[in-house]
């Protein structure tokens, strides 16, 4: 910056130029006559003409005749000193503007008084005194930093020795994860640890050991992979905050996480052996669940069943011995009609249900007496067998037409047997 100052009022400071430092006018001659190779610029004679610019540039003119550098010592010490003071201005400016630094935004500046931590500042345009006196650093707190345990870059790219780790169960697994963090304190991120990006990956190395050194390797594997991440997380937290790191995690997520490739196999063998033994349990649960609600079902049915039959029979019995002790009484009362009347009630209850032919051989009637739907089907069949509409018309107490003799002697000899039997019973009810 101070050349090109230079060079804009006309002061050349090149080595290749012959005329360099050098009197226009009172050395032309010389200089016109001099090849640029023949040797070194006259050093004395730069710093006059340097002089003789600044008296043009600030208003001493000097001698018209333009030859006459030696006014006395007094001209050229003032000369010298009003170049100084120019120059130490400008440099002044320049070291001064060099203070100046733009924080973008999503940062944050942390300025230091010879290297002691003296404030922060917010995004925008700021300024400190120069180097040596103070200095800034700038923070990104904004981005979301990643610690890579157990990979770099691809999952394929392992790091054996990071991920590794024994659990509880004495068996060995392959974890990789990723832990994402920002920065909640710049300040301290800055000036309370070294290599912080390496603090936090070894703090989430610990913390991953230390979850899965509690853990069985089942539970790692598939049921408590998330619950896992989410203690590795706080217990990550834990650390950095104890060493007062200025991060905070925000998330910790799972990559892989597996047994070691020498037993992948095995593993896998053993994974699907479970599987089948899960499938064949679910199976027989569901079974069950068919079975068992249908069986319950039909268990509490036929106990209703059973229930409503005993009701049925203790009232019916109830009932039956309450009418006894009824017709018990009236029987005391009255013999021969309550006789008569339990006669020809269980008369009527047998004829209402039978379809068989009664005789009345006591009066020496040969009428027959047939239900009426046997009168109707003998009608139908009877005029079946003429082919006309109306057939002939049997008198109640016949033998049907259509019958052969011998069915209709088993019918009457059944009859008379059982009117025998009847007047037995009756006249031993009599006796009694």
């Amino acid at each position: 910056m101070f050349v090109s100052i230079l060079k804009r009022f006309g002061v050349k400071l090149s080595l290749n130029d012959p005329r360099w430092g050098r009197n226009p006018e009172d050395d032309r001659k010389a200089q016109d006559g001099r090849r640029p190779g023949d040797g070194p610029p006259d050093l004395d004679q730069m710093w006059r003409d340097f002089n003789a610019r600044l008296n043009k540039m600030f208003g001493n003119r000097g001698n018209n005749n333009g030859g006459d550098n030696n006014g006395g010592p007094n001209r050229e010490m003032r000369g010298a000193g009003i170049g100084a003071g120019v120059i130490a201005i400008i440099v002044g400016f320049i070291w001064l503007a060099s203070g100046a630094f733009i924080v973008q935004e999503g940062r944050t500046g942390v300025v230091t008084t010879f290297g002691k931590l003296s404030h922060s500042t917010l995004p925008g345009l700021n300024w400190r005194w120069p180097y040596p006196i103070q200095a800034h650093e700038i923070v990104d707190v904004s981005t979301i930093r990643t610690a890579e345990i157990g990979y770099r870059a691809t999952a394929s790219n392992k790091k054996l020795e990071e991920s590794l780790m024994l659990t509880d169960d004495e068996n060995i697994v392959d974890i990789q994860f990723a832990v994402q963090y920002t920065l909640k304190d710049p300040v301290a991120w800055v000036f309370n640890n070294r290599d912080q990006d390496d603090t936090v990956r070894q703090a989430a190395e610990t913390a991953i050991r230390e979850v899965v050194g509690r853990s069985k390797m089942d539970f790692v594997l598939y049921e408590g992979r998330e619950k896992v991440a989410a203690d590795v997380q706080a217990l990550i937290q834990t650390i950095t905050d104890r060493y007062k790191l200025g991060a905070l995690i925000s998330n910790v997520t799972m990559q892989g996480v597996q047994p070691p490739e020498q037993v992948q196999n095995a593993f896998d063998d053993a994974v699907r052996a479970s599987q089948d033994r899960a499938r064949a349990r679910n199976e027989g649960e569901a079974y069950a669940n068919q079975v068992i609600p249908a069986a319950r079902g039909q268990a509490f049915r036929l106990q209703q069943d059973a229930e409503a039959y005993r009701s049925m029979v203790v009232e019916n019995a109830t009932g039956n011995a309450s009418r006894f002790d009824q017709v018990v009484a009236a029987y005391a009362k009255a013999p021969g009609v309550t006789r008569d009347r339990m006669y020809v009630d269980t008369m009527q209850q047998i004829f209402s249900s039978t379809t068989k032919v009664m005789i009345d051989s006591r009066a020496n009637n040969n009428m027959l007496y047939l239900p009426l739907d046997k009168l109707m089907q003998q009608v139908a069949a009877n005029d079946a067998q003429i082919g006309s509409k109306s057939g002939p018309v049997q008198v109640p107490g016949q033998v049907p037409a259509s019958g052969t003799p011998a069915e209709v002697t088993q019918a009457l000899e059944a009859v008379r047997q059982r009117d025998e039997r009847s007047r037995d019973s009756s006249r031993d009810r009599e006796t009694r």
